[in-house]
């Protein structure tokens, strides 16, 4: 079966991929397996996202993810073995991440923003107005490549929307001044939840005691795609930046020092809605994202009224050549 792709409504990267004749999930993912490097090669031309359609036999079949996970790379994180709170973990499948604001996960959504929408009535994607810009797990090293994620109990339409930054796009548009600042920069990364976070920092909490699998990780902000070739973006927001060290390696570290500064201008200019893409998610979506080229942020839903039950999976593997050898951070051994 033949792999058709067409562009995003709306975006200016990533496309909707579809397999000709293949008619629920079953057969797309046995139509993938067929032929393994059709979707590889149509996510990498499109800049790192792809969105395919009515997949809800993963509902039924949750294994159906996994196989069609292991076409990005053989290293699907098996989430028991990486300290993952056990209800966040699917019983039958542990290679997928439960996220959800219903029991026994009980993630809530982001806040909404204030205000909540634009100047002119539309959803606010620009940092710092949105926040919770990230990429997958960017405190580990090597950090992941790829991320699935499968909307099983999406919320209504005009919520939960999931926004993706095109890293690629943004860091090619990048003024010549500022792109001289970030090609040999360095951030610090850090886990969520240490007490290292820009909140954190300005409300003078004392920070967590990290484990030796738990230290601080330095990541390039401008990565070579293994691939593709292609340079991009690589860097996240308050959330997973350490903000008593950092947010960047050889500047005034804080959230008022001079790398405060900077991050907020290299956010401000890759979140620009030119560089945006807003998933309104239908029940069976299933979209598949780079790490190493895209930025992500989630977006509020009303959690008293709705439950939204979503599902993830994250591929690694090929990090890239300054990764090449390197033992993972976060597993005491292999």
């Amino acid at each position: 079966m033949p792999l058709n792709t067409q562009p995003l409504a709306g975006a200016s990267f990533g496309c909707l991929a579809e397999f000709t004749g293949a008619r629920d999930a079953g057969a797309v993912v046995a139509a993938a397996e067929a032929e393994p490097d059709a979707l590889t090669n149509a996510l990498y031309a499109a800049n790192g996202f792809l969105l395919m359609k009515g997949m809800q036999g993963i509902t039924e079949e949750p294994a159906l993810l996994n196989r069609l996970s292991r076409l990005f790379g053989e290293e699907v994180e098996n989430y028991r073995e990486t300290g993952m709170r056990p209800t966040s973990i699917h019983t039958e499948v542990p290679e997928i991440l439960i996220v959800s604001n219903m029991p026994p996960v009980d993630r809530p959504p982001p806040k909404r923003p204030e205000p909540p929408l634009t100047a002119d009535g539309k959803l606010p994607v620009q940092f710092p107005h949105r926040r919770g810009w990230h990429t997958d797990q960017s405190y580990r090293r090597p950090p992941p490549d790829i991320s699935l994620f499968y909307a099983t109990i999406p919320s209504p339409k005009g919520q939960g929307q999931t926004l993706y930054a095109d890293c690629i796009a943004a860091y090619e548009a990048l003024p010549s001044s500022l792109k001289a600042k970030v090609d040999d920069l360095v951030g610090i990364h850090v886990r969520p939840g240490s007490g290292r976070t820009e909140d954190a920092v300005r409300n003078g909490d004392t920070p967590d005691p990290l484990g030796p699998y738990e230290q601080p990780q330095h990541q390039p902000v401008v990565r070579t795609h293994p691939i593709s070739g292609k340079r991009s973006l690589y860097l996240c927001e308050a959330g997973q930046m350490d903000w008593t060290i950092g947010p960047f390696v050889g500047m005034e570290p804080g959230p008022d020092g001079e790398g405060a500064t900077l991050l907020y201008e290299i956010m401000s200019h890759l979140t620009q809605p030119k560089f945006v893409y807003a998933h309104e998610w239908d029940e069976g979506d299933l979209v598949i994202y780079d790490n190493r080229t895209t930025l992500h942020a989630a977006t509020w839903f009303d959690a008293e009224k709705h439950g939204r039950l979503m599902w993830r999976t994250t591929i690694s593997g090929n990090p890239g050549a300054e990764y090449e050898g390197e033992r993972k951070s976060w597993l005491a051994a292999e």
